[in-house]
């Protein structure tokens, strides 16, 4: 990891046609710091890693129209053992100010889970202080989860913009569908808080590395947008294949997830290995919504799998009825359905159909 990592990452996001599609953050994970402070107690980059400094870094980045976040943690030390911010915490957000951070990431290593509801709202505070818009990602409830601690979802919303729930996403399907479980599982609790300005996180898109088929790949990514969830990719762009590519920038797709209702989606139905997700979505008509339509086959038994049902099996109940697209596929024809027509599909093994319907007014 390197200052010009991170450089060649800001020039592919423009080159590559991430930026005209939306992605406009590059983040710096742990390992950027030296292991100790200045003189000063102020933090400083790894002098071998960014030996041109954080600013001169950010000011790259910000030349090519992107925004640049910055990792910490709210203990004693990061999880890998750099300086963290307990002690330092007015001093740390000054400093991220002063180096132009437009994005905070806030983990939760080497500290006491009892001190987070005080913790990061203090820390939260003093970025707002510092007069510079900061976006700021929490892992406080994460942490508490861990130790079997109801985290106040309400208060997590007023203090921070976005918070991860769960457990580290890793370069696995099973890491995927295991998250995807999670969130269905503990829908009635996440759901509630999430919304404009303040959503939950189930971690980064994998898509592009070594483990997700294309399939897999476009599955992650359609229930990332269910979940109006951040989408934030975690690969090596110089290597991207193209057919991965064309999943991460499906403008379909990601408008779905970056729907201004900011409603997220939840997981309807589950049996046999044969999942239902539906988010709202705009346009509306009166009180009906649109709705995006995620239909998910955990199944390997090597072929697509026909999933039939009508509009009231997902509630859907606009009485003019609604257009269908499929998000996924350009090539196949919209269509009309309304009262008791059945919506029918297949699903390839491990795979996603990922429907659009859309409210006739």
């Amino acid at each position: 990891m390197s200052e010009n990592l991170f450089r060649r990452a800001a020039d592919l996001i423009v080159s590559e046609g991430f930026k005209k599609v939306g992605y406009e953050y590059v983040i710096v994970d742990d390992c950027w710091l030296a292991k100790e402070r200045d003189q000063n107690g102020d933090l400083q980059p790894d002098p071998k890693r960014f030996p041109s400094g954080i600013k001169s870094l950010a000011d790259y980045i910000h030349s090519k129209g992107l925004k640049f976040g910055l990792y910490e943690d709210y203990g004693t030390k990061t999880c890998e053992g750099y300086p963290g911010v307990i002690g330092h915490m007015k001093q740390d957000a000054a400093k991220f100010a002063e180096w132009e951070v437009d994005y905070v990431k806030l983990d939760g290593c080497n500290a006491d889970p009892k001190t987070y509801d005080s913790g990061y709202p203090e820390f939260g505070r003093y970025l707002k202080e510092s007069n510079r818009p900061m976006v700021y990602s929490c892992s406080w409830p994460a942490y508490q989860e861990d130790e079997q601690r109801m985290p106040n979802y309400s208060a997590i919303a007023e203090h921070c913009n976005l918070w991860r729930n769960y457990g580290d996403i890793q370069d696995s399907y099973y890491s995927l569908v295991n998250i995807m479980d999670h969130f269905g599982d503990n829908q009635h609790i996440y759901v509630p808080s999430a919304g404009p300005g303040h959503w939950n996180d189930p971690d980064m898109l994998i898509i592009g590395n070594f483990a997700l088929s294309y399939e897999q790949s476009k599955l992650q990514m359609a229930i990332w947008a269910i979940l109006a969830a951040p989408l934030i990719m975690s690969n090596n762009l110089d290597y991207l294949a193209p057919e991965m590519k064309a999943v991460l920038q499906n403008e379909a797709v990601i408008a779905i997830n970056q729907d201004e209702l900011g409603i997220q989606g939840r997981r309807l139905f589950r049996k046999q290995n044969i999942q239902i997700w539906s988010r709202p979505v705009m346009p509306m008509n009166q009180n009906y919504y649109s709705y995006a339509i995620a239909f998910v086959s955990r199944r390997s038994d090597g072929i697509p799998f026909p999933i039939n049902c009508t509009l009231s099996d997902i509630g859907l109940y606009n009485p003019g009825g609604y257009i269908i697209r499929d998000l996924y596929n350009d090539k196949a024809k919209e269509y009309r359905v309304m009262g008791n027509d059945v919506i029918k599909v297949r699903v390839v093994p491990t795979g996603v159909a990922f429907l659009k319907a859309t409210v006739i007014s």
